[in-house]
């Protein structure tokens, strides 16, 4: 991820108290800049995964998560979520009252209703409730 899109990523999700990001993967950039600026973050994938101390970290499965991961968050955030996942994603955040926002592999559509807001190297996806 370049530098402009994690500070355009920071600077819209810092809006937040507390933050879930789902499948981090391999990358945790995102989430220890949010922790850095003060938001709370959990991040979870369905399989351990290495986090910085300032991340908390839980192994969840987001096609049969446990909503009390998502309970307190304000927003729930996934980086090239793949399509797949875009359904299960906005009911989870639909379920927990969270914002969804999300970002896409190049090419893939996002496969539910969005507003879309501009980052400095691709479109950032906001679920529409």
């Amino acid at each position: 991820m370049l530098d402009s899109t994690r500070d355009g990523l920071v600077d819209r999700l810092s809006a937040y108290d507390r933050v879930v990001e789902v499948g981090i993967g391999h990358d945790p950039a995102l989430a220890r800049a949010l922790a850095e600026v003060g938001v709370a973050v959990t991040a979870t994938d369905i399989q351990p995964r290495a986090v910085p101390p300032t991340v908390e970290f839980v192994v969840d499965d987001l096609t049969a998560p446990d909503p009390e991961v998502y309970a307190d968050a304000g927003a729930v955030y996934g980086l090239n979520l793949p399509p797949e996942l875009h359904r299960p994603a906005v009911s989870l955040a639909s379920e927990v009252a969270a914002t969804l926002v999300f970002t896409t592999l190049g090419g893939d559509p996002p496969v539910v209703p969005v507003d879309r807001e501009p980052l400095p190297t691709e479109p950032l996806f906001v679920a529409r409730r």
